[in-house]
């Protein structure tokens, strides 16, 4: 029960300031435009169950807890659910958001998107700024998987990747990031050896992570040697017989363990073979036997480790954090297109593409509570951001993206001195609403099929 209790909040934090940053943005805009707001609900939608009137606006909690919303004066659009707002004191026409100009309503329409992208950038700009930036391994071969894609290719241990898929001097987080999203497909590469360049091709690994495919180079970097240190352990599975929080893992069988990477890639190996770790706990060496089980993300024994949450860092100033968040959210929007990209071309099907609707997000927030604990959010919650700042810029009717597109459509229009009647208005509404229907529907379907297995 405690954990149940747990992943609702988890839940409740990332997705509260996600949407309510977004709601935010346009409450924001709209007051310092001098607009009316009638009501704020910063917790759900429809009837209103309680809240607090500050001058004339009504900050509430909804009795419906999806979402929230900021309803405008003379916004009618969710009267239906909510029933009438009193108003019964006279308000001016000034107030009204129908009667202003284009621009200002493009400015409290844009709020929301800009608010969501900026808190995805806020958080990598802090943590890089307070924290450093993380350190990132030079694209030099260290390890190379037996019979895997790297070996099939023709590389070897003391490789350099000097171009990857196109990029020259591709950094190490450039080269997992593509080859996550081409499995199985044939992607070019140039390796320096010896002081000469080879051309080679290297065709991914598909690995299945739950339904999402994946594509894994099957080599791990040169990296220093650093301590791997159990940080957390998952209930009933196999580490939670053998190992603590806190053990220091030395030795797989009789080979020394470098680093979290190398770990990984051994355990994976097994195939569910027991094995032994050399372990020091409280000072003392340990050596306990344990096996991995297969799950959807592969062969794992339930650990995740210290090293993973707390990477080695670099000093940055301002300007630095400030590009590494720029770049970091450019990347994770360059990924998506990319995937985007192959689902339209039919080389990867919607559900290979990871396509999450409502259950989906929130399993993917539990797993990272249960894995990462609640430091693990500030992670989500900028990537869900980002996506949800991003998705509204659409030009769908009913999002802000399409609203933006229909004044656009106006402007134009009013050149020439026409304009869009009302009936046009809400049967344009009625298409975006139809769009959002369809795609909720096909992402549910999506997230229950992988509930069960199908």
């Amino acid at each position: 029960m405690p954990d149940i209790i747990l992943v609702i909040l988890a839940v409740i934090f990332v997705l509260g300031i996600a949407i309510n940053i977004h709601e935010f943005g346009h409450f924001a805009a709209a007051k310092l435009l001098g607009m009316r707001v009638d009501a704020y609900s910063f917790f759900g939608l429809g009837p209103r169950i309680w809240g607090k009137k500050i001058g004339h606006t009504d900050y509430r909690i909804s009795a419906i807890p999806l979402g929230a919303y900021v309803k405008l004066y003379g916004d009618e659009a969710n009267s239906g659910l909510e029933g009438k707002d009193d108003q019964s004191e006279p308000v001016p026409e000034s107030e009204l958001y129908e009667l202003r100009p284009r621009w200002q309503k493009f400015l409290v329409m844009i709020g929301g998107p800009f608010m969501n992208i900026m808190l995805a950038l806020a958080i990598p700009f802090f943590g890089a700024w307070f924290m450093g930036l993380p350190s990132m391994p030079a694209p030099i071969v260290e390890f190379v998987k037996a019979s895997g894609a790297a070996e099939q290719a023709g590389v070897k241990a003391g490789d350099r990747i000097v171009v990857f898929d196109g990029e020259q001097n591709p950094t190490w987080e450039r080269i997992e990031h593509d080859a996550l999203v081409m499995p199985e497909k044939e992607v070019p590469m140039t390796i320096e050896r010896g002081g000469q360049r080879l051309n080679l091709t290297i065709k991914p690994t598909k690995a299945m992570r739950g339904d999402n495919a994946l594509g894994e180079l099957d080599l791990l970097p040169a990296t220093d040697a650093e301590p791997v240190v159990v940080g957390t352990i998952e209930p009933e599975m196999p580490a939670a017989q053998a190992l603590q929080t806190g053990d220091r893992v030395l030795a797989f069988n009789d080979t020394s363990v470098r680093n979290t990477a190398t770990l990984k890639q051994m355990v994976g190996e097994t195939k569910g073979t027991p094995f032994k770790l050399t372990i020091e706990r409280n000072g003392e060496r340990k050596v306990v036997d344990i096996n991995a089980i297969d799950t959807k993300d592969g062969f794992r024994i339930g650990v995740g480790f210290a090293k993973d949450k707390i990477q080695t860092r670099e000093p940055a100033n301002v300007s630095q954090a400030a590009s590494y968040a720029v770049n970091s959210n450019l990347e994770i929007i360059r990924l998506t297109g990319k995937v985007f990209g192959q689902l339209f071309a039919g080389e990867r099907s919607p559900r290979e593409a990871g396509l999450a609707g409502p259950i989906g997000i929130v399993q993917i927030i539990a797993q990272v509570m249960r894995e990462q604990g609640f430091v693990g959010l500030i992670g989500i919650l900028g990537l869900i951001s980002l996506n949800l700042g991003v998705f509204n810029l659409l030009p769908i009717p009913m999002l802000d993206g399409g609203q933006i597109a229909l004044l656009g459509i106006e402007g134009f229009l009013g050149l020439f001195g026409l304009t869009l009647s009302m009936g046009i208005k809400e049967k344009i509404q009625l298409v975006g609403l139809a769009v959002i229907l369809l795609l909720m529907v096909t992402t549910i379907f999506f997230d229950v099929s992988r509930l069960f297995g199908k």
